[in-house]
């Protein structure tokens, strides 16, 4: 997520430039909208989403957009190990430094789930690139919304059983409620994000393929070490999705 984060913040240099071409030629249509189902997995996890995006294309070429939508994403898994969440626990930092803070391995436990399965509905961030008529480049990421889904029972395993009596416990978890993000582990919550290339078929049908980067989280229904109850797993996952174009 580290490496996506600033992939995410250097993805604009790449339109900016063609900003100040005089040049440049209105080629592509300055709105564009987009229906898109991508699916996600590395095995034991995966994920289906459904999002609708409004892309605003920038500049006389309108190559670079920029946009927003509406995502939802079901996530799902299989004997899924979920570690401490809270960056002031993992890193010690709430701040961008945290992209950069390597873990605080003493202070990470684990919460490992037979079967997970997250819903979650957020406002997505897009930003995409126009290489040619047929092939384009973007990311996106997941910034607010809410999850819901059913309660699950984990075993709790504590990274050191002499602290806590606790390790080895069944413990009831519920995915955390409020998604937003902030920087790294400082993240709140469930959140897709998407590094892709788009191939597009004809005028109204594309194909994506890339990486998919999923955060999850569960926050147990006690306090456990460290007064600590939110627990995520982060997934990275090779993504393909179809898209309709309006």
């Amino acid at each position: 997520m580290k490496k996506f984060c600033l992939l995410f913040l250097l993805l604009p240099a790449l339109g900016f430039a063609q900003l100040n071409s005089a040049t440049a030629q209105s080629e592509f249509k300055k709105v564009t909208e987009v229906l898109d189902l991508s699916l996600a997995s590395n095995g034991d996890f995966g994920t289906v989403a459904l999002s609708f995006n409004r892309l605003h294309g920038l500049g006389k070429s309108h190559r670079f957009r920029i946009g927003y939508g509406l995502r939802f994403t079901s996530a799902f898994g299989s004997n899924t190990d979920y570690r401490t969440a809270p960056a002031r626990l993992t890193s010690g930092s709430q701040s961008f430094a945290a992209l950069v803070s390597e873990d605080i391995i003493a202070n990470i436990d684990t919460v490992r789930f037979p079967k997970t399965q997250i819903n979650s509905f957020n406002i997505s961030i897009n930003l995409e690139y126009a290489l040619s008529r047929k092939f384009e480049i973007g990311i996106n990421i997941d910034a607010i919304g809410f999850s819901f889904g059913a309660t699950q029972t984990g075993t709790f395993i504590a990274n050191s059983p002499v602290r806590s009596s606790l390790s080895g416990s069944a413990q009831e978890a519920k995915p955390t409620a409020f998604n937003l993000l902030l920087v790294s582990d400082s993240d709140l919550g469930s959140l897709n994000s998407e590094a892709y290339v788009r191939y597009r078929l004809n005028q109204r049908v594309s194909l994506r393929g890339g990486l998919g980067f999923q955060f999850n989280e569960y926050t147990t229904t006690r306090k456990l070490t460290f007064e600590n109850d939110r627990f995520r797993s982060k997934n990275a996952m090779p993504m393909l999705a179809i898209s309709y174009h309006f």
